[in-house]
C-alpha cells in the first residue's frame, strides 16, 4: 500500500507541470504562462513498493476558457534507464528525498499496474489519502485477458491525445499486443465525453475531476485496444 506523506516537495507538482505542459503537443496554448490548479485524479499501487503512480488532472486558467488534463506521473527514487525525454523534472521530497519524476505513459511499472486495474487485479486508489480505495475509478476490458507483465513501450504524443503500445512479457502471445489512448485535454462541460471512444475499443478507465465551476466532470482517461500488426 502506498503511503501518502504530509509533507512538502520542492519545487512542487504544479510548478514542474507549468513549466513542462507547455512543451507537449496536446497542450492547448493560451499565450501566457500556464496558472495551474489541481483538479483531481486518483493513484493506484507499486505492489513492489517502489514507485509512486498517480493520474492527476490539472487545471489551467490562463487562457479565456480553463482547460483540464490528464497527466498520469511515476514518482522514483532513482533515475528510470532509458526515459530521459520523459522526465518532468526532479523535486525534494521532505520524507523520501530526492525523486525523479516521469510522465508515467514511458513507465512501464505505471503501465503494468493499468493494465492490472483493467483487469480488475489493482483497485484505484484515493489520490490523497493513505489505504483508501476510489470505488468512482471505473475499469472495464472486453475479450481474451492479457498479461500484465510490461516488456517494452512504444510511446507517440500528438495533438489528440498519448498513444502507446504495450509488448507484452514473453509468455504472452503477439495477439495480447494493446494499444493504450491516454486522454490529455479533457472534455469542457459541453462537450460530450462519449465522443473520445473510438471503434475498436475494447476496454476504458473512466474517472472524475472537478470543473471550474465546482461541478464534476467524467470521461475514459484511457482507451484501450487492440495494437496493429
Amino acid at each position: 500500500m502506498a503511503v501518502i506523506h504530509n509533507t512538502t516537495m520542492s519545487p512542487g507538482k504544479l510548478e514542474l507541470l507549468a513549466a513542462w505542459l507547455p512543451s507537449r503537443p496536446w497542450y492547448v496554448a493560451s499565450g501566457r504562462e500556464p496558472e495551474l490548479t489541481k483538479a483531481g485524479g486518483f493513484r493506484l499501487d507499486d505492489p513492489e513498493g517502489e514507485v509512486g503512480i498517480e493520474f492527476m488532472v490539472v487545471t489551467d486558467t490562463s487562457g479565456d476558457t480553463p482547460v483540464s488534463y490528464h497527466v498520469p506521473l511515476s514518482y522514483r527514487g532513482a533515475p528510470l534507464g532509458g526515459a530521459d525525454q520523459a522526465l518532468v523534472g526532479t523535486s525534494e521530497h521532505g520524507v523520501l528525498g530526492k525523486r525523479w519524476i516521469y510522465d508515467g505513459a514511458h513507465d512501464p511499472v505505471l503501465v503494468a499496474q493499468l493494465l492490472a486495474f483493467l483487469q480488475g487485479r489493482a483497485e484505484a486508489q484515493a489520490q490523497s489519502v493513505s489505504g483508501t480505495p476510489d470505488p468512482s475509478v471505473t475499469g472495464h476490458f472486453t475479450g481474451a485477458g492479457f498479461s500484465a507483465e510490461v516488456a517494452s513501450l512504444a510511446v507517440t504524443d500528438g495533438q489528440d491525445g498519448t498513444a502507446v503500445v504495450v509488448e507484452p512479457g514473453a509468455d504472452s502471445g503477439p495477439e495480447s499486443t494493446l494499444a493504450l489512448r491516454v486522454t490529455r485535454t479533457l472534455p469542457a462541460p459541453e462537450e460530450r465525453a462519449e465522443g473520445l471512444a473510438t471503434a475498436g475499443t475494447r476496454g476504458q478507465v473512466t474517472a472524475g475531476w472537478r470543473l471550474p465551476d465546482g461541478s464534476e466532470g467524467r470521461a475514459p482517461f484511457v482507451l484501450v485496444g487492440d495494437a496493429p500488426h
